[in-house]
């Protein structure tokens, strides 16, 4: 047995077979270790079932890589894997589910994946056993299907073997150590012992350079290993399979196997299995398990039966497939699928550790174990992969992530399988839990809140007596009742003035004596002068952007950063990272995470220089705040009534503004006065949906939208903020990249009650050319709004394309950059 590897692969489910997989083909030394036999865990009760139905971009790309993965290995390998390519047939009982479809179609058209829609008569048609009558259509993705679990990942195993991985069973990892170079991992071989599996005298240490963690239930115990914070908790899933139908046993003598079957509003899933069906629905009420580990004499285990929780899902199939009423019950099942609280799994490097990749969380897991050892590898091999895959990092969740949190979450995620998934979607369970000071004050004057990273934000404000389910029942594919608030949230910027609460910003210190000439390496642009900010990019180093940061210089070596609030943890860690990599270059660097230390209220809009001269304590207050003392894009400490404050002469709204950075435990006190001030100036509360609308007329770039680890700053359109005349982190291989796409803004001639949400295609003579990566509606030009990536040379100004919406094609042009005052005249106005 090999005792010294380049990477080792903990767990051997579907998931991590597929990672060693790739890993081994990319060239690396591999080796998958199992504590007990592969497909052991989860994956051998799997379904087996392979959606490419997807919201997300990135595991649309995962899945749709899987798919056709799975239907090349039996040619490579010789073991048929398994897959039955029957199709998969999403039906809808109501016009809002058909509006969800529609948006997904954009989605998979631009990702490449096929799909059509079908009417109710046409479904009846093709498969008579099913009652139609009740629906409005379906979506049908007719090279998606099923695949045996056990089977495919036998067939992955046996490829990874080809190209010289070796798997060792019964191996039980104990303990990690990070020697500076390699991982040393503890292992025990495990024996079997009156049926339970218990550890041996057999102790050993295994050496690796990289270490993939790929333990699906056994996630906790894996985070208590690395001294970590994993969200990934199983959750019960029951399924059913039934008797043979001999309606669908006579059916089959003629024709070819139903597609897997989807009643997404009756929340389940059916497919056939020997001449009956399988149920898997996803009820309500569901437990999660294991919250603090799975014990060791839990194997290949299942759960007792509930079966009375799954009743009225039974009955519905009933409803959907009248003859399934006459087959009686074969077998039953239920076991553990683990969740997180998002229903992404966790891909990337785990937090705070050097060479150690986590790939947990997987409810998924068949469909995404081919793409997610595909996108992975290419991560670890090369640096990044071909695809942003932020959106998926462990990093996603910070510190404060507890037991009780993710249980909860991930038994929603689980509930929310089937629900319409809303762009303007926010699930309610475990909220609030984190909370700026004046969050009260805010719900009491109708906010209606968000979550980013744990924090409740205001999205808009509604009727003060709003219901408490106002927002939810107002969300739509379309214009929610959310809609006019947010109109008129925009206008009170642009003509008067707004105050948003953008307390969950991400804060970090940064000074020593090597600060300076890290960051200059760190970052793209010109590091400001003292007392001044400026707009920058920290590259990774292959290029692309990794994080966008506001950097206020307030000494020589002393320096406020600020980016986006989702990304707390994701940027602490790089940045901790990429300083303690360079402080023998550069000398000591001091970062510190001060982000629960300081609240934000960003007061933007024509009044907003009257509005905080109402407050401002100055021995010349008529000038403080003028263009002489604070001009555009610089920092200056000042006094509102008795909060001091850090403002920053800013608008990410691109209207007169500051950044108003205040001591949180003031919060309340300096909104209150705000507020007082603010009214008699026309002065509205606002919330994210009308700054992102804003944003856009400005051609703002936004972190997880525009910017990201698969496209260079250069081809986001962002050159003025390139310093090519310094050295910086990924220059050479951003120059190297050159300009594949290219990030434009377009104003959009759309529907009257649809604006474009960032998901869709844009087209030209009906092919593919490119995709909105923010949409919404702006209020200076009266029409929809997008932001986007297209082929470099139709980038130009005046360019017409097409944006698919509802599927159809709607007259979008591409615009100048910031076409909304392009002089930034408003955001410099004196006064």
């Amino acid at each position: 047995m090999k005792t010294h590897v380049k990477a080792l692969v903990v767990g051997g489910g579907a998931v991590g077979t597929g990672i060693a997989y790739h890993l081994a083909k990319a060239g690396w030394d591999t080796m998958l270790v199992e504590r007990d036999e592969l497909t052991s865990g989860s994956t051998w009760h799997a379904a087996g079932l392979l959606p490419l139905f997807n919201m997300s971009y990135a595991t649309t790309h995962i899945h749709k890589y899987s798919v056709g993965f799975y239907k090349a290995l039996e040619a490579e390998t010789g073991l048929n894997a398994g897959f039955a390519v029957v199709g998969n047939l999403r039906m809808a009982q109501h016009a809002a589910r058909m509006d969800e479809y529609m948006l997904y179609s954009s989605v998979a058209e631009t990702a490449g994946v096929y799909h059509e829609f079908l009417t109710p008569k046409e479904m009846k048609d093709r498969w008579p056993l099913l009652r139609t009558d009740d629906l409005v259509g379906a979506l049908y993705h007719p090279q998606d299907g099923y695949i045996n679990p056990a089977d495919v990942t036998q067939a992955m195993a046996k490829g990874a073997r080809q190209f010289g991985c070796t798997f060792e069973r019964k191996i039980q990892v104990d303990a990690y150590r990070w020697t500076g170079s390699e991982w040393v991992v503890n292992c025990t071989r495990m024996v079997e012992q009156g049926g339970n599996l218990v550890a041996s005298d057999d102790k050993f240490e295994i050496h690796a350079e990289h270490v993939v963690t790929a333990t699906g239930n056994h996630a906790q115990r894996t985070a208590k290993l690395l001294g970590i914070k994993i969200p990934a908790i199983p959750v019960e899933h029951q399924y059913i399979v039934t008797e043979p139908d001999p309606a669908l046993v006579e059916y089959r003598k003629t024709n070819p196997e139903h597609p897997v079957l989807r009643d997404a509003d009756a929340k389940w899933y059916v497919r056939e299995e020997r001449g009956g069906w399988i149920l898997g629905p996803y009820e309500k009420g569901a437990p999660a398990r294991f919250e603090f580990g799975v014990p060791d004499s839990f194997r290949a285990d299942l759960f007792p039966l509930d079966l009375e929780r799954i009743e009225g899902e039974y009955m519905s199939m009933i409803h959907r497939l009248p003859t399934s009423e006459t087959a009686g019950l074969k077998a039953d099942f239920n076991g553990p699928i683990c969740y997180t609280p998002d229903g992404n799994p966790l891909v990337g490097p785990a937090p705070g550790l050097r060479n150690m990749w986590l790939a947990e969380g997987f409810s998924f897991g068949i469909t995404a174990a081919g793409g997610t050892g595909y996108y992975l590898a290419q991560m670890m091999v090369d640096g990044e992969a071909e695809i942003d895959m932020a959106s998926l990092d462990p990093k996603r969740y910070g510190s404060w992530i507890t037991t009780e949190y993710a249980a909860r979450k991930n038994e929603e995620c689980y509930d929310h399988v089937f629900i319409l998934h809303h762009p303007d979607e926010e699930r309610p369970v475990a909220r609030p839990l984190r909370t700026a000071p004046v969050y009260d004050r805010q719900k009491a004057l109708g906010a209606q809140f968000g979550q980013v990273n744990g924090w409740e934000r205001p999205i808009y404000y509604g009727p003060k007596d709003a219901p408490e389910d106002f927002d939810h029942d107002g969300r739509s594919f379309r214009r929610g009742t959310w809609w006019p608030y947010a109109v008129e949230e925009a206008k009170a910027i642009r003509e008067t003035a707004g105050l948003i609460d953008a307390t969950a910003f991400t804060k970090h210190i940064v000074r020593g004596p090597g600060a300076t000439a890290f960051l200059d390496w760190f970052t793209c642009n010109a590091l400001p002068k003292v007392g001044r900010i400026n707009l920058t990019y920290a590259l990774t180093p292959q290029g692309t952007t990794r994080t966008e940061y506001t950097i206020v210089r307030n000494g020589e070596n002393d320096y406020y950063l600020v980016s986006a609030g989702a990304w707390t943890a994701y940027d602490a860690d790089y940045l901790r990272k990429c300083a303690e990599d360079m402080a023998p270059t550069f000398g000591h660097i001091d970062i510190h995470d001060v982000t629960t230390q300081w609240g934000v209220f960003a007061i933007a809009g024509p009044n907003s220089r009257k509005i905080l001269a109402e407050l401002i304590k100055d021995a010349d207050p008529a000038t403080a705040l003028s263009n002489k003392r604070f001009p555009w894009l610089s920092a200056r400490k000042i006094e509102l009534g008795m909060c001091p404050v850090n403002a920053i002469r800013v608008a990410y709204t691109g209207e007169l503004g500051w950044e108003l950075h205040h001591p949180i435990e003031m919060q309340r006190y300096l909104w209150d006065q705000l507020l007082a001030a603010g009214a008699k100036h026309g002065m509205k509360l606002a919330g994210a949906r009308a700054q992102n609308w804003l944003r856009q007329e400005k051609s703002y770039r936004a972190f997880g939208n525009e910017l990201g680890r698969d496209a260079t700053p250069l081809e986001a359109a962002l050159d003025r903020f390139v310093d090519l005349s310094k050295d910086f982190q990924g220059k050479a291989a951003m120059l190297a990249t050159g300009i594949r796409s290219k990030c434009c803004t377009l104003l959009i001639d759309g529907p009257d009650d649809t604006d474009p949400w960032g998901k869709e295609a844009l087209l030209l003579d009906g092919v593919k050319v490119g995709r909105l990566t923010s949409g919404g509606y702006s209020v200076a030009f009266g029409k929809q709004i997008g932001m986007g990536y297209v082929r470099p040379d139709l980038a130009e100004v005046g360019t017409k394309l097409k944006v698919k919406m509802l599927r159809q094609e709607w007259d979008a042009v591409v615009v100048e950059d910031s076409p909304f005052d392009p002089t930034n005249a408003r955001i410099r106005l004196d006064g």
